[in-house]
This record gives structure tokens, sequence and C-alpha cells, in this order.
């Protein structure tokens, strides 16, 4: 079992940069993947960005090349550098774990203003 807490979510013009931050409550390279996902109102919750312990990441279309997802195995945390930002990318957006089981943070909100 593991529970994910985001922070770094907030209010920001497009073309800004935001970075989230995601905690472990144990340690991540234990955790089969790590990742990102993201719920736009009225939409279902999408893929944004996954990281597996083994092979390579993934990206949505939509953000690849403008998203980064990176983990700090020392610190228990994974990260989501987004520059370019686009008021298409608000959303609520969740860190996601899986071992033995799916695991989500409780979200944190992201607002692109045009």
């Amino acid at each position: 079992q593991v529970q994910l807490e985001e922070s770094g979510g907030g209010l920001v013009q497009a073309g800004k940069s935001l970075r989230l931050s995601c905690a472990a409550s144990r340690d991540i390279f234990t955790l089969n993947i790590v990742g990102w996902y993201r719920q736009a109102p009225g939409k279902q919750r999408e893929l944004v960005a996954t990281s597996p312990n083994v092979g390579n990441t993934e990206y949505a279309p939509s953000v690849k090349g403008r998203f980064t997802i990176s983990r700090d195995n020392a610190k228990n945390m994974v990260y989501l550098q987004m520059n370019s930002l686009e008021p298409e990318d608000t959303g609520v957006y969740y860190c996601y774990a899986r071992i033995f089981g799916e695991y989500w943070g409780q979200g944190t909100q992201v607002t692109v203003s045009s």
C-alpha cells in the first residue's frame, strides 16, 4: 500500500510553467509504475505521463515535448514539470502509483488562463 500527496497546483497564465510534486509514503523504487493523470471538467480522467521502473516513460500526445515526468528515489518524490501551459491543460492532476493495485492522490487543481 502507498499514500500519495500532490502539491504545486495553482492558477497560471498560458505560456507559463508549473511543477507538480507528489510525495509517496514508501520507497518509490518499489512501485512498478508512477505517473500523473488529469481530469478536466466534464471529461474522463486521462493519462498525462507515466514512469515505470523498467521501460520508457510514456506521455500523452497533447503534452509530449512540453511536460516532463521525473523521480527522486532518495526523497520518494515524483515530479511533473509543465512548460508552455495551455488553457486545455486545466484540470485536476492526480498522482498515480501501481503495485499489487492502483493508488491515487487526492489531486491538485491546475488552472491555465488565456
